[in-house]
C-alpha cells in the first residue's frame, strides 16, 4: 500500500498539461508494444520453451503492461492456479529488482536525455514501482515522464483483460483496475488547477511521497531472496528474460532512431 500512496503523492508535484505533453511521444509505440509483447511472449513461452499456457500468458501480460498489477487482473480470467501466478510474479519481481539498478547506469552510459530515458523505462520495465524508482534515480524530468507514460500504459489493463476474456472464452470475469492510477491523475489535476497559487502544499506532499518511495525501494531489494529465485524455474525465468531483452532493445532502437 505504501507504494500506491507514494505514487499518488508524486502527482502533487506534477503539472497535468506538461506531463501529458511529455508522455504523448510514447503513446503510439505503447499501443503497438503492448500487443506485440503479448504475441512474442506467447511464441517464446509456448513454442520455444514449452511452458504451460497460463504461466506463459501471465508472464507475457506482466511484461506487456505493468507487472504484478496486470498478472493480478488477468489471472482470474485464465482461472490460473496459485502456483502459476506465483511463478509469473516471481519472474517479474526478479527482473524488476534488476532493472531498478541497471537501467539508470545503462541510460547514463548511452548518454540518454531525460525524455529518452523516461520513455524507455516506462515501456521496458515491468512494475510501476521500479519505473518510478529508476526514473527518480535518473533525474526529476525523467521521473515525471516515466511515471506519466507508465500509468497511461497501465490503463491498458482494461482492453487487455477484455481481449484475454475473448481469446480464452471466459465469461464475465471481474477486471481488477489499480485504484491508484485514477488517484494519481486526480492528484495532478488538483495540483495543476486547485493548488496553482499554493506551490508549497504540493511540494510538501510530493516530498513525503518521495520518502515513502525510497522506503519502498528498500523493501523491494530486501525481499529478493533465494526462495523467490528458486520458486520460478529456469524455463519461465528464461521466457521472462528473453522477452524483457527483446522489448528493451526494440524500445531503445525506437527511441534513438524513430523519435
Amino acid at each position: 500500500m505504501l507504494l500506491q500512496y507514494s505514487i499518488v503523492g508524486l502527482g502533487f508535484g506534477m503539472n497535468l498539461q506538461a506531463s501529458l505533453a511529455s508522455g504523448s511521444d510514447g503513446m503510439i509505440f505503447t499501443i503497438v508494444s503492448v500487443f506485440g509483447t503479448l504475441a512474442i511472449g506467447w511464441f517464446i513461452g509456448r513454442k520455444l520453451m514449452g511452458i504451460d499456457r497460463n504461466t506463459s500468458y501471465l508472464i507475457s501480460s506482466g511484461t506487456a503492461i505493468c507487472g504484478g498489477s496486470a498478472i493480478a487482473a488477468v489471472a482470474p480470467i485464465l482461472k490460473a492456479k496459485d502456483s502459476e501466478i506465483s511463478v509469473a510474479l516471481g519472474t517479474v519481481f526478479i527482473l524488476n529488482a534488476v532493472a531498478l539498478f541497471i537501467f539508470p547506469m545503462i541510460g547514463h552510459a548511452l548518454g540518454m536525455n531525460d525524455q529518452q530515458f523516461g520513455l524507455w523505462a516506462a515501456i521496458a520495465i515491468h512494475d510501476t514501482s521500479s519505473v518510478v524508482g529508476a526514473g527518480a534515480a535518473y533525474s526529476e524530468a525523467a521521473l515525471e515522464i516515466a511515471t506519466t507514460v507508465k500509468l497511461t500504459r497501465a490503463l491498458w489493463i482494461i482492453p487487455v483483460a477484455l481481449f484475454s476474456a475473448v481469446i480464452f472464452k471466459s465469461k464475465e470475469q471481474k477486471i481488477n483496475i489499480p485504484w491508484f492510477i485514477l488517484l494519481f491523475v486526480a492528484a495532478m489535476v488538483i495540483n495543476t488547477y486547485a493548488l496553482d497559487g499554493y506551490p508549497g502544499v504540493g511540494s510538501a506532499i510530493n516530498g513525503i511521497a518521495r520518502k515513502g518511495l525510497t522506503l519502498t525501494m528498500f523493501f523491494i531489494g530486501a525481499s529478493l531472496s533465494m526462495d523467490v529465485i528458486k520458486s520460478v524455474g529456469i524455463k519461465a525465468f528464461m521466457q521472462g528474460v528473453i522477452l524483457w531483452l527483446i522489448i528493451s532493445a526494440v524500445t531503445l532502437g525506437y527511441i534513438f532512431f524513430a523519435i
